[in-house]
């Protein structure tokens, strides 16, 4: 499946969820993992995991195996590994304080300025 197909499909699948906040990030040049972060936060503990749990199942059912699902036990912050993109659905205090939005724009503010 074609990188924007999925980033659709993932967008579509956390809308759907009710996930709150969702941000697409776009780390190409900046990373070696991932070309794309997508960002969202859920209401509860239990929203993060079915939110993950339930991209997971629709991009399997598109025929994108996921590399990784991490963080499942604790409900705070899970991460999707899809490839291209990696989807973090966290609780919002994890995600104030990680700040994954402000980290990669630094990163990319700091590139600009060498």
């Amino acid at each position: 499946m074609q990188t924007e197909k999925l980033i659709e499909l993932v967008s579509q699948v956390l809308e759907d969820m009710k996930a709150k906040d969702v941000t697409l990030l776009d780390v190409r040049g900046k990373s070696s993992i991932t070309d794309f972060m997508m960002i969202a936060s859920g209401t509860s503990s239990r929203h993060v995991v079915s939110t993950a749990q339930d991209v997971a199942e629709k991009v399997k059912k598109a025929g994108v195996q996921p590399l990784g699902l991490e963080g499942q036990q604790t409900g705070d912050w899970i991460l999707v590994d899809l490839g291209d993109l990696v989807v973090h659905v966290m609780m919002p205090d994890a995600r104030s304080f990680y700040d994954l939005e402000r980290l990669w724009s630094m990163d990319t503010e700091e590139s600009e300025a060498e």
